[in-house]
């Protein structure tokens, strides 16, 4: 272990920027929902009517998971369910960055010349990660302990938060282990994340027995607010731990810049499909893509089955109507597909900036230079790459439009309204997505080694937009997020000149970075 302090401080020193800004904005949200829930629903009666109507509906409880009580706390334990699954990507994203990414650049292999342990990358990966998760989870408790909500239901909040991203900081380190790059760790990780949500919402909308094969039904269970349950923490402590032992014990027996599952033989010679750059992009860049479509053509589906009928579950409520005619619509149904959409726009976004990225690594792992040491130039291996990035989005955002247009107008026997109103409203998200991606292109082309700080620029975003209104931000501040300018859809008001500026803006920042990238060195 030793060498384990200066690596760990080494690593805060590179995440000084990320680090600080996904623990501050993820830790901060359940008192933005607790503000929020206390001005729309300031009465036990108004609060017990949303309860009631979030229940009914069961697509609000394979979003963002079951829902236990109407008290103020409860709401906002529930409102602040995504962070189950927010806070264990960022883990999972920090824990591989910092061991098979820096193994794949080959710092690994320089760093283990010097007086350094075997596992001291991994430890302080771990402990790095580990710590951004107990922060997290410690400013969640003290935030809501502060608004005065009760302490018991506080703790039992941010301890399921703690517990769920260290299961998901040992999955991630095991993942390292068995993985032959980084690439394929995040991979695996992430795919028993998106395992554990759908486990947890398709047992939410259920009996709930697939909830308990789930670390984040778990966590869920604890039911902060509503009658505590604490013996659920044990489980993803045990968990947990099994994954960081289990972690150790892989990365002694492999051998440095492989993994226990190695990579399968390719071919002797490329098919003659596999030529040229954006060919390239496409054969890396396929299982991710078919990956997306299939779980946002789910999502869709689940969404627009459930949403006829959703303004008889939700009620009368002024309050409720308020909330939701915020988002636009003429109907509580169109208001739901639109704050829906709204948040398919964000996953999107983070499809693109991850797009984008690969360039990063693809640089970072030398491959850049391979291909374009075939003459090449920069700007067409790049634009392979963005292609993606760019056409990417279209095709889900097209993919949930559908899916959602089909199941709802199928129920409502509609389809010539609803079908192409779910993919208008669907595709109107795409300028704020082609703003993130181009300021990804920006940082990457002009100072790659910040290129990742497109997540914080997202999260920002996010922040500013999809929470500002809610707890009164000045309106100057919100309009910085491109994601307030999108129209309302549907059922909201139309204006194309917005989304004009937007699509200006994405091609500035992309071009630039583009000019950028041509005038500097690669590395590799």
């Amino acid at each position: 272990m030793s060498g384990t302090a200066a690596l760990l401080r080494l690593y805060l020193r590179r995440d000084r920027l990320v680090l600080p800004i996904w623990v501050v904005l993820l830790g901060a949200l359940p008192l933005l929902y607790a503000v929020s829930f206390e001005g729309l629903y300031p009465t036990a009666a108004d609060r017990r009517t949303f309860y009631l109507g979030t229940e009914a509906v069961p697509a609000q409880a394979a979003l963002v998971g079951p829902i236990f009580g109407s008290d103020l706390g409860a709401l906002v334990s529930w409102r602040a369910g995504l962070m189950l699954t927010l806070v264990p990507l960022a883990a999972i994203l920090t824990v591989v960055r910092h061991t098979r990414g820096e193994e794949d650049a080959g710092r690994v292999e320089l760093v283990g010349s010097t007086a350094v342990g075997r596992f001291a990358g991994l430890t302080a990966a771990v402990l790095l990660a580990g710590g951004g998760v107990m922060a997290t989870g410690m400013l969640s408790f003290v935030s809501l302990w502060a608004f005065g909500l009760p302490v018991a239901g506080s703790v039992a909040f941010g301890g399921s938060i703690v517990v769920v991203g260290a299961v998901f900081v040992g999955c991630a380190g095991l993942a390292a282990q068995v993985a032959s790059g980084a690439r394929a760790a995040r991979g695996y990780a992430l795919g028993v994340l998106a395992a554990a949500f759908v486990l947890r919402a398709i047992g939410d909308i259920g009996s709930g027995t697939l909830s308990w094969f789930s670390p984040i039904g778990w966590s869920a269970q604890v039911r902060p607010f509503a009658d505590e349950r604490w013996w659920p923490l044990l489980l993803s402590l045990a968990t947990a731990t099994a994954f960081v032992a289990a972690a150790f014990v892989a990365a002694n027996r492999r051998d440095l810049g492989s993994g226990l599952r190695a990579e399968r033989r390719g071919r002797v010679a490329a098919v003659p499909s596999l030529s040229g750059p954006v060919a390239l992009a496409w054969r890396l860049s396929r299982g991710t893509t078919v990956v997306w479509t299939v779980g946002l053509a789910l999502f869709g589906i689940a969404i627009g089955s459930s949403t006829d009928g959703i303004g008889d579950q939700l009620g009368s409520s002024a309050a409720i109507s308020d909330a939701l005619g915020k988002f636009g619509g003429t109907t509580i149904e169109q208001s739901f597909i639109a704050v829906v959409l709204s948040m398919v726009g964000i996953m999107v976004a983070a499809y693109s900036a991850s797009a984008v990225l690969r360039l990063l690594s693809e640089e970072e792992s030398g491959l850049a230079e391979i291909v374009l040491a075939t003459g090449i130039s920069r700007r067409r291996w790049a634009a392979g790459y963005l292609l993606f990035a760019v056409l990417g989005p279209v095709w889900l955002l097209l993919v949930v439009g559908l899916t959602i247009g089909l199941t709802y107008g199928s129920a409502t026997g509609d389809m010539s309204r609803e079908l192409p109103s779910a993919v208008v409203g669907a595709l109107a998200q795409l300028p704020a997505v082609w703003v993130v991606t181009a300021i990804g292109v920006a940082l990457f082309g002009a100072v790659p080694r910040f290129a990742t700080v497109v997540w914080a620029v997202l999260g920002g975003f996010v922040a500013l937009g999809q929470i500002g209104a809610v707890v009164g931000l000045p309106q100057w501040l919100q309009d910085i997020s491109p994601f307030t300018h999108l129209p309302k859809l549907p059922g909201g008001e139309f204006s194309v000149v917005p989304l004009l500026w937007l699509v200006a803006v994405a091609a500035a920042a992309g071009g630039a970075g583009s000019i950028a990238l041509r005038r500097r060195d690669v590395r590799g």
